[in-house]
C-alpha cells in the first residue's frame, strides 16, 4: 500500500518519538555512543562525626632541661639535658559544631622508657651526697580547640600539667635516702589528627611543659632544688566510643576499617601477684631470696598493631606499659617463679617498644592452610609450602621453642624453667627482647628455622654488641610434625651458638687477684647448647609436654638464667569433662643443674645473673608447679598457681620455698 505524504510524516514522527524515548531510557549508552563522557558514580565516604568520648594510647620522644642545685651545705649547681622514648594513655570528649569548629577536653598521662637513664632528669654529687633526680610520670588536663575538614582535624591545646618524680640520695656513708615529689605546671601545644575510619583516628602532636621549681630536703638535712621544662612529640591512636549508634560499628570490609583483613588490633592486660611465707635459711647472700615472708606484683598492658603492607608483607608494632617487681628484685632462684617479673624494677609503669618488625612470606603454591589471628600473627590463608623472613625487634622465643602447653607466662605456666628451656641462654635485654633476622621454610610435616640475633654487650645488660657476625647468636631449629594414635604431636630440636664478650668461671677461680670478679676475664668467647622440645596431644582436652636443654657451662650467663642443664615435664588438661571447656589445669615439674665450673664459682662466693648465696651446699634445684585457670568470660581469666621450689639456687641449706600466685589476664 502506498502511503500519502501526510501519512509518511506522521510515521516519521512516531519513529522519532520512539527513538527519543529509547534514548531517554538508555541515556548512559547513548551518551557513550556519541562520545559524551559517562558520569562516574561517586564512592561513598564514611561520615566522620568527631563528637563523643574517646580513649587511646600514644608513644614518642620526650626530653628537656633541668638546672639543679645541691646544698650540702655549700651549694653546687649543674645544668642537665635529658630525654628518651615515652608512652602513655589519653581520654577525652569532643564537641563538633556545624561550622566545623571543635571544642574538647582531654586528660593524659605519659611514662618514661624502661631504660633507667631515660628517666634521669639530673644528678649532682658532693663529698657527702650523691643525688639522682628521676621522673616517674607526667600528666595533663587540657582544653582543645580546632577546626575539622572531613576526616582532618587541626587543633591547639593547653592547660594544667603535673609531674611525679623521685629523688634518691646515696651518701658515701649511711643508708639511701628517698624523697617523692609532685610538682605543678602548665602545658601548651598543637596537633593534627586524621580519622581513617568512623571510630578510629591517628594523630601527631607536640607539647611543651613548664613546671614550677622543686625544693626537696632529705632526712640528713641535704637540700636539693631543681627546675624542669620538657617537650614531647607524640604519635597517637584513638578509638571513639559511640554507644548511641551501634550499627555504626558494623564492619565495612575496607582498608580503613578495624575489621579489615588489612590490619588488626589486639591487646592484653595481666596482673600477677606472688608471694611466699617465711622459710628456713641459716645464711643469705647478695642474690639470695629473703627468708622473711614477702609479696610482690607485676602489671603489664600491651597493644599489638599489625598491618599488611603488600602481598605477603606485614609490619608488627607492640607497645607495652610494664610495672612492678619480682620477688626479691628477681634474684634468688634459677627457675624464677614469675615469667612476668623481668630483671628490672618499675615502681610506676614504664614504656617499651617490645616488638617492631617486618615479615615477608613467599608462597610456593599448592595446598593452603588458615593461620589464626593473634597478637603477632595476622590471620588468613597461606600456602603450606612457604618461606617466611622476619627482621626487627622481637623475642627469640617468639620464633623458636614454640609449645602449645607451656609457653605463655600470661596464660599457662609461670616458672622460668617451665615455660622456656632453662639452659637456653638466648639473646635478650632485661625485659626479654632482642634484635635479629630469621628465616623459616615450612612444609606440611616439618619446618626448618634459622636466625641471627645481636648479643648483649655484657652480661645481664640492656645494650647490644653491634659488631655484626663477629658477635651474635646463631639459632637453628627443626620442627617435625607427626600423629601418634590419631593425635597430633611435634618434636623441636634446637641448636644454638653465642659469640659474645663474656667471662670464664674457671679463669676467674684460677686467679685469686680477680677476687671472684668475672668481669676481669671477659673477652670474646663461644658458648653453645641445644634443646629438645616435645608436645603431644593425648585427647582433644589433654596434652603432654617435655623439654631437655643443655649448654657447655664454661662461660657466664649472658641473658637468661643460671641453668646449664634442665629437664621439665608436664600436662595440660582442659575442663570439658566438668562443663568448663575454657578452664585449664596445668601440672608440671623441672630439675635444674649447674656445670662443674659454674658450681665451683658459685660455691666460692661468686655471683651469677640470678643466684649467689655466698656459699653453696650444692643440690639440683627442683620445681613443682600446679595451676588452675578459671575463665571468668571470653576475655578474662583468673589463675591460681602454686610452686614448690626445693634447693633454691641449688642450695640444700635453704628452703624449700612455697610460692603462691594469683593472676588476672584479659585480652581482646
Amino acid at each position: 500500500m502506498r502511503l500519502t505524504r501526510p501519512q509518511r510524516r506522521l510515521g516519521y514522527r512516531v519513529l522519532a518519538g520512539a527513538a527519543l524515548g529509547a534514548l531517554a531510557m538508555n541515556g548512559l549508552a547513548f551518551a557513550a555512543d556519541v562520545g559524551i563522557p559517562r558520569p562516574v558514580k561517586a564512592i561513598p565516604q564514611p561520615v566522620i562525626d568527631w563528637t563523643g568520648l574517646y580513649f587511646g594510647a600514644h608513644a614518642g620522644f620526650g626530653g628537656g632541661r633541668s638546672t639543679a642545685t645541691l646544698f650540702d651545705p655549700a651549694p653546687a649547681t649543674g645544668h642537665h639535658d635529658f630525654g628518651g622514648t615515652i608512652g602513655g594513655l589519653q581520654a577525652g570528649y569532643n564537641v563538633q559544631l556545624s561550622s566545623g569548629l571543635l571544642l574538647g577536653a582531654e586528660a593524659d598521662i605519659s611514662f618514661p622508657s624502661y631504660i633507667e637513664s631515660n628517666s634521669i632528669v639530673s644528678s649532682l654529687a658532693t663529698a657527702r651526697s650523691d643525688v639522682i633526680h628521676q621522673w616517674d610520670f607526667v600528666g595533663t588536663a587540657r582544653g582543645r580547640i580546632g577546626y575539622t575538614s572531613g576526616p582532618w582535624l587541626a587543633y591547639a591545646t593547653g592547660g594544667l600539667a603535673w609531674a611525679g618524680e623521685r629523688y634518691l640520695n646515696n651518701p658515701p656513708a649511711g643508708d639511701q635516702e628517698k624523697a617523692l615529689n609532685i610538682r605543678l605546671g602548665w602545658v601548651a601545644g598543637a596537633g593534627l589528627e586524621y580519622a581513617f575510619a568512623p571510630h578510629w583516628s591517628a594523630r601527631l602532636e607536640y607539647l611543651y611543659y613548664q613546671f614550677d621549681k622543686a625544693n626537696v630536703q632529705f632526712p640528713s638535712a641535704t637540700q636539693y632544688a631543681a627546675t624542669m621544662d620538657m617537650q614531647a612529640i607524640r604519635v597517637g591512636l584513638n578509638r571513639k566510643l559511640d554507644w548511641s549508634a551501634p550499627g555504626a560499628d558494623l564492619p565495612l570490609k575496607s582498608l580503613t576499617d578495624p575489621e579489615s583483613d588489612r590490619w588488626e588490633i589486639h591487646g592484653q592486660t595481666t596482673y600477677l601477684g606472688q608471694g611466699y611465707p617465711a622459710f628456713r635459711a641459716p645464711y643469705s647472700g647478695t642474690n639470695s631470696l629473703t627468708p622473711a615472708a614477702q609479696y610482690q606484683a607485676t602489671w603489664s598492658n600491651s597493644l599489638f598493631l599489625n598491618a599488611r603492607l603488600w602481598n605477603g608483607g606485614e609490619v608488627y608494632y607492640n607497645p607495652e606499659l610494664l610495672q612492678g617487681f619480682g620477688l626479691n628484685d628477681t634474684v634468688g632462684t634459677a627457675g624464677f617463679p614469675s615469667g612476668e617479673a623481668q630483671k628490672s624494677n618499675f615502681p610506676y609503669p614504664h614504656y617499651n617498644t617490645s616488638r617492631l618488625f617486618v615479615r615477608q612470606t613467599f608462597g610456593f603454591g599448592g595446598e593452603q592452610e588458615d593461620l589464626p589471628s593473634g597478637p603477632t600473627q595476622l590471620g588468613g590463608k597461606v600456602d603450606i609450602s612457604r618461606l617466611t623472613l622476619q627482621a626487627g625487634k622481637f623475642a627469640v622465643t617468639d620464633v623458636f621453642d614454640g609449645n602449645a602447653y607451656a609457653k605463655d607466662t600470661r596464660k599457662d605456666f609461670m616458672n622460668w624453667s617451665m615455660w622456656a628451656p632453662g639452659a637456653f641462654d638466648y639473646s635478650a635485654d632485661k625485659v626479654g627482647l632482642s634484635y635479629g633476622v630469621t628465616a623459616e621454610f615450612n612444609q606440611k610435616q616439618w619446618a626448618l628455622r634459622g636466625g641471627y640475633f645481636l648479643m648483649d654487650s655484657e652480661s645481664n645488660s640492656n645494650s647490644f654488641d653491634t659488631r655484626l657476625f663477629q658477635r651474635g647468636e646463631y639459632v637453628l631449629e627443626l620442627e617435625t610434625r607427626y600423629s601418634l594414635f590419631g593425635q597430633p604431636g611435634k618434636l623441636r630440636t634446637i641448636g644454638w651458638l653465642n659469640s659474645a664478650y663474656m667471662g670464664s668461671y674457671r679463669d676467674t677461680l684460677n686467679n685469686p687477684a680477680f677476687n671472684l670478679d668475672i668481669a676481669q676475664t671477659r673477652t670474646g668467647r663461644i658458648k653453645y647448647g641445644y634443646v629438645i622440645n616435645l608436645e603431644q596431644a593425648v585427647t582433644d582436652d589433654i596434652g603432654l609436654f617435655g623439654r631437655w636443654s643443655w649448654n657447655d657451662g664454661k662461660t657466664e650467663i649472658m641473658a637468661f638464667t643460671d641453668i646449664d642443664a634442665s629437664l621439665s615435664l608436664g600436662t595440660s588438661i582442659k575442663g570439658t569433662r566438668w562443663g568448663r571447656p575454657d578452664d585449664v589445669i596445668g601440672l608440671g615439674g623441672a630439675i635444674n643443674a649447674l656445670s662443674k665450673d659454674h658450681r665451683d664459682f658459685i660455691a666460692a662466693g661468686g655471683l651469677g645473673v640470678l643466684i649467689g648465696d655466698g656459699r653453696l651446699n650444692y643440690r639440683n634445684e627442683r620445681v613443682l608447679e600446679a595451676y588452675y585457670a578459671y575463665a571468668l568470660n571470653k576475655q578474662f581469666t583468673f589463675t591460681g598457681d602454686y610452686q614448690l621450689i626445693t634447693n633454691p639456687a641449688y642450695n640444700a641449706d635453704r628452703g624449700p620455698v612455697h610460692v603462691f600466685s594469683g593472676r588476672l589476664h584479659g585480652e581482646f
